[in-house]
């Protein structure tokens, strides 16, 4: 593996263990030359996905490019992180488990709107808001209204600022 800070192809394993959900190993490393340390994980792939855009085009599933997106939506939520990577192993397995290796971009986002859906109002509301390309406030109450018509997903109240 290369060091991430000097490049060097001589790094050294100190720790290896399973994550929580044991879908993983994590790997503690060190590089002899800098003395950087950093960590690596290693997942089990089924296979190989494509993803076919909009316009058509089509790139390699990135699992890191996933988590940055949900990481956004739930940006200041109050949400383990163990669930989020529960949820985007869920969703990695459900792609893999398919017969076709090339996926629709779409498929990949209402899987991700289904999950967050469970897992967070707030993130969904903001996911849902990119994804379907929200262009007015009514958009946004639209979606909030189908929110609060599913019994299992209660809204949190707003918040309101005091002022002194």
């Amino acid at each position: 593996m290369r060091c991430p800070y000097c490049g060097s192809l001589d790094t050294q394993v100190k720790d290896s263990r399973p994550t929580e959900d044991s879908s993983a190993i994590r790997r503690r490393r060190v590089c002899p030359d800098c003395a950087g340390r950093f960590t690596t994980f290693e997942r089990v792939q089924l296979r190989e996905l494509i993803v076919v855009k909009k316009s058509g085009r089509r790139v390699a599933f990135d699992r890191d490019k996933l988590m940055q997106s949900l990481s956004i939506a739930l940006r200041k939520r109050p949400v383990d992180p163990e669930r989020v990577e529960r949820m985007v192993n869920g969703i990695v397995r459900q792609l893999e488990s398919q017969g076709d290796s090339e996926i629709q971009s779409d498929h990949i986002g209402e899987l991700v709107m289904e999950g967050l859906r469970a897992l967070d109002s707030v993130a969904y509301v903001r996911f849902a808001s990119v994804y379907k390309n929200f262009r007015e406030a009514r958009d946004f109450g639209t979606i909030i209204d189908q929110l609060a018509g599913d019994d299992d997903m209660p809204i949190p109240p707003a918040k309101t600022l005091d002022t002194p």
